[in-house]
């Protein structure tokens, strides 16, 4: 290393302590198993979110955040900037495989029993992760000002008003007034661009830092076996997460070159909602099923009845690793099992169908 390079290293080692942090990533070791690929995931979580990060970055440099100028900063960008309509449909594309790809994560997670102790602050942090990932799609979907977007918010904003005592306050906060106007493009675009990522930050140190005290969970039937085998994480893993990253940097250049996402027809708040509304997919099962509920449900209104039933579900899988008392003593769980097969065939089936009545 050239005696300018090296003064710098030992200026910074001496500050920052790059020796220590080398011998600890040095240090780490990944367990070796059949189900060792579900490993990648979480790397390739934070890969997308960085893309996220920089994309968005880029995009604020042209976009403006009101009612009047939203719609045409972005058709300029896509239009005029070079490469900007690359870089908006990566940046929609990244949104939508990190959501994919944190699914699927969690899913592993699950089916692993990943959650058991001493991780179940891992597991919530992970289930705080995936709310804020939902929560930046649905704030970023308004940014354009489009006509889908603007009556999609519509929809999405008056779902948490169906909850009993608080839904009307919860809808007049979110959306800055009675109804979706430049005040609720304003605030949404605070959100998305300052307090969710400030917060997915904050959850996603809090995440990593967990992971690295407790170790990489392995499944039960290998849990301290003397015979189970390591690779190191340095260079071994790293090299691995870097072809996975490779492999997402050509997926999302080829949707964002084949598929790029369109601009649609600018907001209008007084015409009437267009045919082919729906959300993005990731919200698509919660759509379908508050459309397919009958008006009342155990005497309860149908919208109100599947809010509440959602909410249930979201908080209960906050508490899976305090449920799974088997996991806990090292048994295995087969009727949770079976459950997390069940919602995921539900999820994946009412999706499917959302779309096929929305393109029938």
């Amino acid at each position: 290393m050239p005696a300018h390079l090296e003064q710098i290293r030992s200026w910074l080692d001496d500050r920052i302590g790059l020796t220590d942090l080398a011998a600890i990533a040095r240090k780490k070791e990944i367990p070796v198993h059949r189900h060792s690929i579900w490993y990648y995931l979480g790397g390739m979580t934070l890969f997308l979110f960085a893309v996220q990060v920089a994309t968005g970055i880029l995009l604020l440099l042209y976009y403006r955040p009101s009612a009047e100028e939203a719609y045409e900063s972005v058709q300029f960008l896509m239009a005029e900037v070079q490469f900007g309509w690359l870089v908006r449909s990566i940046h929609a594309w990244s949104a939508n495989l990190m959501i994919f790809v944190l699914f699927l994560h969690m899913v592993s997670v699950l089916l692993l029993r990943a959650y058991r102790p001493p991780r179940e602050m891992t597991w919530l942090s992970g289930v705080a992760l995936l709310g804020l990932a939902l929560a930046l799609g649905f704030t970023g979907y308004l940014l354009p000002w489009n006509m889908l977007a603007l009556f999609a918010t519509k929809v999405g904003t008056d779902i948490p008003g169906a909850v009993p005592v608080v839904g009307d306050f919860i809808r007049v906060v979110l959306r800055g007034g009675e109804d979706v106007t430049g005040a609720t493009l304003t605030r949404f675009y605070g959100i998305h661009v300052a307090v969710l990522p400030a917060l997915m930050t904050a959850c996603l140190a809090l995440h990593l830092y967990l992971v690295q005290r407790h170790g990489m969970s392995v499944p039960l039937a290998i849990d301290g076996s003397p015979s189970q085998r390591r690779m190191p994480f340095l260079p071994n893993f790293l090299l691995r997460d870097l072809i996975g990253w490779l492999i997402a940097v050509a997926t999302l250049a080829s949707l964002a070159a084949f598929f790029p996402t369109e601009l649609g027809e600018k907001a209008d708040p007084f015409a009437s909602a267009p045919a082919s509304i729906r959300p993005e997919w990731y919200f698509m099962f919660m759509f379908q099923t508050l459309k397919l509920l009958p008006a009342h449900v155990m005497g309860i209104e149908g919208e109100t009845f599947g809010i509440l039933a959602f909410g249930m579900g979201g908080l209960l899988l906050a508490l899976v690793p305090f449920l799974d008392r088997a996991a806990a003593r090292g048994e295995r769980n087969r009727l949770l099992t079976f459950l997390s097969l069940a919602v995921v065939a539900y999820i994946l089936a009412f999706t499917f169908s959302g779309y096929a009545c929305s393109t029938s």
